[in-house]
């Protein structure tokens, strides 16, 4: 499959402000404006950027309007979306991506947005799973997660060195980084926007869910003969998770015990996710990890 990497912004580029999921506070769009102005690039909200219908930025019309036009204008360089929530499943089936595979332009987001990184990663075209308008609005600029997306969209390529973990299943992996937000899969399952497994490495997190919930996502993946597939798994944070007297082993073993492939290679702790830590992942990319007992390693290749 042909890789398009959108090429790296420049000043004066034009990064458009999408809100194609939840509702947000108008006061992170001022704030990631103003961010994404003292980098040097000219952001642009979309029409219902700042709209609310129920708990969606809009209704599906609208929000699906506002990304077809982004996706579709050959002035933008970049789509912020400025955040996640729910809602993009609900518009994937609208969506019309041929512009976008003629003109690549860069797609950041995370959680709910991971509905259209897989989308993306289907059609060959990286994306950045990042931080979005409040990570923007209440990071200090010299916040790593910042400062590397900032970077990312520049031209750079990150490589990521972990340190140990006890959990770790060593081994090298080649393939592309794909994935994002584990209740996004595992609802992509059987559906034509899931992301291409076979051979590449994937990326999970997620946020809020109890400990039964998170093995019936991961049982959901096995079932499917997701894990069978891969070359590798990079585990994120995974956070608001109340603990589970009832479940008798940790997070870690529930990922373990779900992947029936003992020779995968498996890292944990890597720092992406719903945390203010939110490193960006180029998801679609060729990547490189590698795991030892003196930690792991990620490369974008």
């Amino acid at each position: 499959m042909q890789t398009f990497i959108p090429q790296p912004l420049c000043p004066g580029d034009e990064v458009r402000l999408v809100s194609p999921s939840g509702a947000i506070d108008p006061a992170y769009v001022d704030a990631a404006r103003q961010r994404l102005s003292g980098w040097g690039y000219r952001p642009v909200e979309s029409r219902y950027a700042r709209s609310a219908h129920g708990r969606f930025a809009g209704t599906d019309n609208e929000r699906a309007a506002d990304l077809q036009a982004a996706l579709d204008d050959p002035h933008v360089r970049c789509i912020l979306c400025t955040r996640g929530g729910y809602g993009l499943m609900r518009i994937l089936d609208r969506l019309d991506f041929r512009a976008l595979l003629r003109q690549p332009k860069w797609v950041v987001g995370f959680s709910d947005i991971t509905a259209l990184h897989a989308v993306l990663s289907r059609q060959g075209v990286v994306s950045v799973h990042g931080g979005m308008a409040r990570a923007l609005a209440e990071l200090p600029p010299e916040a790593s997660s910042v400062v590397l997306l900032r970077d990312v969209l520049a031209g750079q390529r990150p490589s990521y060195m972990l340190p140990p973990h006890a959990a770790n299943r060593p081994g090298t992996a080649e393939g592309l980084l794909i994935g994002g937000n584990l209740s996004l899969l595992a609802a992509l399952r059987g559906t034509p926007y899931e992301p291409p497994y076979a051979g590449n490495i994937l990326f999970i997190e997620d946020v809020g869910e109890s400990p039964y919930r998170i093995d019936r996502l991961l049982r959901t993946l096995r079932l499917g003969g997701v894990f069978r597939q891969l070359a590798g798994l990079v585990v994120g944070s995974f956070t608001g998770t109340d603990p589970d007297p009832l479940m008798p082993v940790t997070l870690e073993q529930q990922i373990l015990d779900a992947v029936d492939n003992p020779s995968l290679p498996v890292c944990f702790g890597f720092p992406a996710g719903h945390v203010d830590d939110n490193r960006p992942l180029l998801l679609g990319h060729p990547a490189r990890l590698e795991v030892t007992d003196a930690g792991g390693m990620l490369e974008f290749r």
